[in-house]
C-alpha cells in the first residue's frame, strides 16, 4: 500500500526516505511513525539496499509532534482503546532504527524540532543545512524528552550538552549544532542531500553487507555495556566467524590485486550470533 506521508525511493543501493507533509513541516503523526518503522522493516528485507538517507520535503526536515489536537495533543486518556501507559510511538521507531542493519543518514534540510530532532539520534551520520534549526524543546510543552532520547542523547554529545539543551528547551541554530558534534558537517541547504548521498555511495559501493551490519549492532549495543569485556567477547566471536566467509576471502583477494570487491554474503540470510544472552527488554 502507498505511503501516505512519506516517499520512500531506492536508487543505486541507497533508500531515501522523505517526511512528506511540507504543508505542515513535516509534523509528526501516528501515521507517520507507522510508515516509516515500515519502511525500515522493508529496508532490513531487501539485501539490495545497502543503506538509508532520512530527509525532508520541503523547507523543513521535521518540526516535531502536529499540535493540531492543541492542549489534547499529549492526552492518551481520551482516546478510545489507549492502553493504561501507551508507548511513545517516537520511541517505538528510534528502537526500530536501533536494530537496522542497514546504516542510517539524517540529511536534516531545515528545522528539527522535539520529535524532529530525537528520531535522529539512533541514527549513525547527521548532515545538516546551514540555516537549520534544532530544539529538544520539551520543558518549553510541559512534557519530557520522548523517543528514548534520554539514552541516545547523552551518548551523541555528552551529559552535560545534553542537559543544557533539555532543560532550556531553546531553539538553537546549525552552528551550535556543530559545535556540540549533533551533526557531522553543514551545507548549503541545497547540498545536504546530495552530500548524505556521497557518504551512502561510499558505503554501498566499498563495504561488506554483514560486516557493515555487525559493526553498527557492536558500536550501538556496545554503548550500554558495563565493561570493555563484553566488547571483547563480542568482537572476537565476530572476527572468528567472519574470518571464515567468502566476503574475507574476496576483501582480501581483491585488496592484493588492487580491484574493487564484490561481496556475497547477504544480511537477510542471518547474522552470526555474536551477542548470546542480549535480547530487548520487554515494554512494561
Amino acid at each position: 500500500m502507498e505511503a501516505e506521508q512519506i516517499i520512500a525511493e531506492a536508487q543505486d543501493g541507497v533508500l531515501t526516505i522523505t517526511l512528506n507533509r511540507p504543508e505542515r513541516m513535516n509534523a509528526w503523526t501516528e501515521t507517520m511513525a507507522r510508515e516509516l518503522i515500515e519502511a525500515f522493516d522493508r529496508a532490513d528485507a531487501d539485501d539490495e539496499i545497502r543503506a538509508v538517507i532520512v530527509t525532508g520535503a520541503g523547507r523543513a526536515f521535521c518540526a516535531g509532534a502536529d499540535l493540531e489536537r492543541g492542549g489534547e495533543t499529549f492526552d492518551w486518556r481520551a482516546r478510545e482503546g489507549a492502553p493504561a501507559v501507551p508507548r511513545d510511538n517516537g520511541g517505538q521507531l528510534t528502537l526500530r532504527i536501533f536494530k537496522s542493519t542497514k546504516p542510517v543518514i539524517a540529511a536534516i534540510n531545515g528545522p528539527a524540532v522535539g520529535v524532529g530532532i530525537t528520531m535522529t539520534l539512533p541514527m549513525d551520520i547527521r548532515l545538516a543545512a546551514e540555516d537549520a534549526k534544532f530544539g529538544f524543546v520539551f520543558a518549553r510543552r510541559g512534557i519530557v524528552p520522548e523517543a528514548a532520547s534520554s539514552w541516545f542523547l547523552p551518548r551523541v554529545v555528552g551529559i552535560s550538552q545534553a542537559m543544557e539543551w533539555v532543560i532550556t528547551g531553546r531553539v538553537f541554530s546549525a552552528q551550535e549544532a556543530l559545535q556540540g558534534r549533533l551533526v557531522r558537517s553543514l551545507h548549503p541547504k541545497d547540498e545536504v542531500l546530495e552530500a548524505a548521498r556521497s557518504i551512502a555511495r561510499e558505503i554501498a559501493d566499498n563495504t561488506a553487507p554483514v560486516s557493515v551490519a555487525l559493526a553498527r549492532q557492536l558500536m550501538w549495543r556496545m554503548l550500554g555495556a558495563p565493561h570493555p569485556m563484553a566488547a571483547h567477547q563480542a568482537d572476537s566471536r565476530a572476527m572468528f566467524v567472519r574470518g571464515q566467509s567468502a566476503d574475507v576471502v574476496e576483501g582480501v583477494t581483491s585488496f592484493l590485486e588492487k580491484r574493487p570487491a564484490k561481496f556475497t554474503d547477504k544480511v537477510s540470510e542471518g547474522l552470526p550470533e555474536v551477542f548470546p544472552g542480549w535480547e530487548e527488554p520487554a515494554f512494561q
